[in-house]
């Protein structure tokens, strides 16, 4: 069992930045995969961003690639993902996930054991 904490949502205008915080406590594992997805209307969630604590190797959507930028602080079992030039698209609930099942990061949502409970983000233009 894994609990997750997220935080750093809120309201920005366009062009702005956010950081987002992903804590993980409970049954973690020194190799794992820690992800933010995002929920686009009338989809399934998507993911935005991953990271895998077995070697760092990182994933980005093709939307948000060269402005987000995820990262991970081991011994806290927390990732970050850093929000810049925020565009109104962009704004929408934003969910951390983890599992440990895997060698690697997968890109469905349904591969995922643990979520956050979500953490809004909006972007006024």
């Amino acid at each position: 069992q894994v609990h997750l904490v997220e935080s750093g949502g809120g309201s920005v205008q366009a062009g702005g930045s956010l950081r987002l915080s992903c804590a993980a406590s409970g049954d973690t594992e020194s190799t794992y995969c820690m992800a933010w997805f995002r929920q686009t209307p009338g989809k399934e969630r998507e993911r935005v961003a991953s990271i895998y604590t077995g070697g760092g190797a990182t994933y980005y959507a093709d939307s948000v690639k060269g402005r987000f930028t995820i990262s991970q602080d081991n011994a806290k079992n927390t990732a970050y993902l850093q929000m810049n030039s925020l565009k109104p698209e962009d704004g929408t609930i934003y969910y951390c996930a983890v599992d440990n099942r895997w060698e690697g990061c997968p890109s469905s949502r349904l591969n995922y054991r643990y979520w956050g409970q979500g953490t809004q983000v909006t972007v006024s233009s």
